[in-house]
């Protein structure tokens, strides 16, 4: 397991802009989920460790865009457009892995998480 530390989280109008980030080191696909009160985590967003895959749940295309700079051992989530329906604790989540492309889907496929981030938006 890897520790993941999270940050970026708040408060925001409908409409705003937030940026996560969550840092981590090494071969590491990873991301982002959301559970907000009285619902299961749902996968928002995902990225294999070269940056060069991603993946957007329909909820979130074009408003969300997963990112990662390795060089900072650090995995963004840019959310735009924010709506109130959006509002959620957010997780990032990692999986280690040597295959180059792969992103992954499934709670179950990530072995370490992040103590989740708040993100509250106002109508």
């Amino acid at each position: 397991q890897v520790q993941l530390v999270e940050s970026g989280g708040g408060l925001v109008q409908a409409g705003g802009s937030l940026r996560l980030a969550c840092t981590t080191s090494g071969r590491y696909a990873m991301g982002w989920f959301r559970q907000a009160p009285g619902k299961e985590r749902e996968l928002v967003a995902s990225i294999d460790w070269s940056g060069g895959a991603t993946y957007s749940a329909d909820s979130v295309k074009g408003r969300f865009t997963i990112s990662r700079d390795n060089t900072k051992n650090t995995v963004y989530l840019q959310m735009d457009s924010l709506k109130p329906e959006d509002t959620a604790v957010y997780y990032c989540a990692a999986r280690y892995t040597s295959l180059l492309g792969s992103i992954y889907y499934r709670e179950s496929d990530f072995g370490s998480w992040g103590q989740g981030t708040q993100v509250t938006v106002s109508s």
